[in-house]
């Protein structure tokens, strides 16, 4: 199977490494030259909790050198995601899957635009990655990976990417609740990214601060009300409960929008509390909580 990585940052990386030392045929692409150079000419170094380890990977900043791949992996911000897809279109061929695992709302509909829907594939996952320089991540946390078609019937090729991911020690399942997934996966990004963005803490510290959790239940209550108008089932009994347990289990992470702010780069807030802003404004639903952290995370963006 040929596997091409499509915006190869943290957990691009991560994906690409695993698979790649698995013995698998991937490319990773990305727009950082530094990065790509440091990947071609030293490896990927891994950095996790038994050391470090060098990854030999093919890496390229021009797509055209990837060529019609099986599978393509989506990980670019979800604001980039239809551009994304447009620039790599020479790699998707009338039998190429297409998965994504990235954070918020809308990325389906920008992939569905230009691939037919039977033949992607939406997912999340609970693996967290910080990206520490050109060339070298840190795993920083391991979890489950869902993914499942967007269609509702699995297209050939499904089981197949499941297996390798699973043979590469990314733990993967099959589900067929892609939206309740994501949307689920949404629920611990709106209680978690802005919060850590806005405050500059690591996950698992929001929790020591009554006023943080407050918010965080908050916040979330708002998206149930959300999902439940739209007739979304929640992959979850308990929301709140679940994003508390993610940030115990995720304690030392600091959040993707966290590392968008400390490096000054635009973050993915209207892609995530923001699409609940907008989602509730449909629905007539009052949302303030989502409203006032999205503006928040928005008015950091313009002091960059």
């Amino acid at each position: 199977m040929k596997v091409a990585v499509i915006g190869s940052g943290a957990m691009g990386c991560l994906y690409g490494g695993y698979l790649a030392r698995l013995g698998v045929d991937v490319w990773l692409y990305d727009v950082w030259p530094e990065h790509v150079r440091a990947m071609n000419d030293l490896g990927l170094t891994i950095v996790d909790q038994d050391g470090e380890h060098v990854i030999p990977v093919k890496a390229t900043l021009d797509v055209a050198e990837i060529g019609i791949a099986d599978l393509v992996i989506i990980f670019v911000k979800s604001t980039q995601t239809a551009r994304a897809v447009e620039q790599v279109r020479d790699c998707i061929g009338p039998a190429t899957l297409v998965l994504t695992l990235q954070n918020g709302l809308g990325n389906i509909e920008a992939i569905a635009a230009h691939v037919d829907s039977e033949r992607v594939l939406a997912g999340v996952t609970s693996q967290g990655c910080t990206l520490l320089g050109p060339g070298k991540i840190r795993h920083a946390g391991v979890g489950k990976t869902h993914i499942g078609p967007v269609a509702g019937t699995a297209p050939a090729g499904m089981e197949e990417v499941v297996r390798i991911f699973n043979e590469a020690g990314l733990e993967t399942e099959v589900s067929h609740n892609a939206v309740g997934m994501i949307w689920t996966k949404l629920v611990t990004n709106v209680g978690v990214n802005a919060l850590t963005a806005i405050t500059g803490l690591q996950n698992g510290d929001l929790l020591k601060y009554p006023e943080l959790v407050e918010i965080m239940d908050a916040a979330v209550s708002e998206v149930e009300q959300v999902a439940a108008a739209k007739g979304i089932m929640l992959e979850v009994d308990n929301p709140k409960e679940h994003v508390h347990s993610v940030c115990r289990a995720t304690a030392a992470n600091r959040s993707s929008m966290l590392q968008d702010v400390s490096n000054r780069r635009q973050t993915e807030i209207v892609s995530i509390n923001g699409a609940i802003v907008r989602e509730a404004e449909r629905l007539n639903i009052n949302v303030p909580y989502n409203r006032v952290l999205a503006n928040l995370v928005k008015v950091i963006e313009k002091t960059y």
